[in-house]
């Protein structure tokens, strides 16, 4: 068997290289994008706003995810992965900067929301470029690379987010609220200019017949997983997105700081235990035997039992910060294995051909999910107060648990085995 071409290594290098620096600047602006979150979190439910009203301010967030990764996944395919990146970057600056410059009194409901409208535009259009980027770098027949990789910058995001969250609680300790966001704004913008200074030529190569039409996935198994993934996703984020912060501030007296740490700390665990996924599951992926739909079957079933767990201890009257933190713990890591094993599977079903756009279809329903949960996070708390302090989180829970189990069922109809990908991707095809 020869050696690879010249032609043909450069062209590894080059992808691998720019592989490096899209994962960089999706790490930038994900901790950015956390930081954010708890910023606008805290300021305005410190400022009297309800939690529905608070989870409103994250709505159009969520909404423009949807369409971000449903437009985004076919730019990404029509003109590459690196127009989504820089794409990406950009609005995540100009979303910084319409709260850390605006005057005082335009910080109300309606500029926030379209603030995070944008915002919410450019954390999928990172995520999908970085994410979509690891599958044209290994080599097509490489299942087990393939998984580590996945579940390692899976992991990775996970982990910076929590950083992110600990560093919003702290600057709005330290700093005020537009100061704080000055900060990121500069974070965001040194990314952006390295990015364009080091990045040599492109990330993938474009599809100039790529069809919107595409976007819609005609694939069995991507459909009924990303059917599956909208309810794991909105079993997280029905408690995550307001429940827990407010619960941690108001019922249990937490400051800015500690509540952010925490949420830091669960979501760094949990992205570990998502970057660990393939030891901890001891796939044997070398003999063709890497998750499939009943390892996400079982681990969904699984997960069910948690939430109703801790809603059952709060009712009980056992000591909230032991039955929170310590059935949050253990949630967040059964649910970081079950979605680090959804985030391979997306790429184990799809072709290569086809992968931004099955992997902004995917998405898409990501968003969808966290859209519902972030709504009924603010709802659902607000409704349950009326009946106690701790009644807000327990009906957050109970509905997460529900959401779960759908999820389960759901993933019982996943396929078992992985068929073959009808065009493989070659390293020397990486183009520019």
């Amino acid at each position: 068997m020869s050696d690879p071409s010249p032609a043909r290594s450069d062209a590894a290098r080059a992808g691998l290289r720019n592989y490096i620096l899209v994962t960089a600047a999706y790490w930038s602006d994900t901790v950015t994008d956390g930081a954010t979150r708890m910023l606008v979190l805290f300021y305005f439910y410190n400022l009297g706003y309800t939690p529905f009203a608070v989870a409103s301010l994250f709505i159009f967030y969520e909404v423009f995810g949807i369409l971000t990764n449903l437009f985004g996944g076919y730019v990404g395919a029509r003109f590459g992965l690196k127009t989504t990146l820089f794409i990406g970057l950009g609005t995540q600056l100009a979303a910084l900067s319409m709260l850390a410059f605006a005057p005082q009194g335009w910080l109300v409901v309606a500029w926030v929301m379209v603030s995070q409208a944008l915002s919410g535009i450019a954390k999928d259009m990172t995520k999908m470029s970085s994410k979509s980027a690891v599958k044209l770098i290994v080599p097509e027949d490489s299942s087990a690379t393939l998984y580590r990789w996945v579940s390692i910058l899976t992991g990775s995001k996970n982990a910076l987010k929590g950083v992110g969250f600990f560093l919003g609680g702290l600057l709005l300790t330290v700093l005020d609220f537009q100061t704080a966001l000055k900060w990121l704004v500069a974070l965001v913008g040194i990314t952006l200019i390295l990015a364009a200074l080091l990045m040599r030529g492109g990330l993938g190569e474009a599809n100039r017949k790529a069809k919107f039409g595409q976007m819609f996935s005609r694939n069995g198994a991507v459909n009924k997983l990303a059917a599956a993934r909208i309810f794991l996703f909105g079993a997280r984020d029905v408690w995550f997105v307001v429940g827990l912060p407010v619960f941690l501030s108001s019922v249990l007296g937490w400051t800015f700081w500690q509540s952010g740490g925490f949420l830091a700390v669960w979501v760094i665990g949990y992205g570990i235990v998502q970057a660990a996924t393939p030891g901890v599951l001891r796939s044997r992926v070398e003999g063709q035997h890497e998750p499939d739909g009943r390892t996400a079957t079982i681990l969904a079933f699984v997960l069910a039992v948690l939430p109703a767990g801790i809603a059952l201890g709060l009712g009980a009257g056992v000591a909230p910060s032991t039955v929170v933190v310590g059935g949050l713990i253990v949630f967040g890591a059964v649910f970081a294995l079950n979605s680090a094993v959804h985030s391979y599977l997306i790429l184990a079903y799809t072709d290569s051909d086809k992968v931004a756009m099955n992997v902004g279809f995917y998405y898409m329903a990501n968003a969808a999910g966290r859209l519902a949960g972030t709504v009924l996070s603010g709802a659902l708390y607000q409704w349950g107060l009326q009946s106690g302090p701790s009644n807000g989180l327990i009906a957050c829970l109970w509905a997460s648990s529900a959401f779960v189990l759908v999820a389960g069922l759901l993933s019982l109809l996943l396929p078992r085995h992985l068929g073959p990908r009808s065009k493989p991707i070659k390293l020397g095809d990486l183009g520019e």
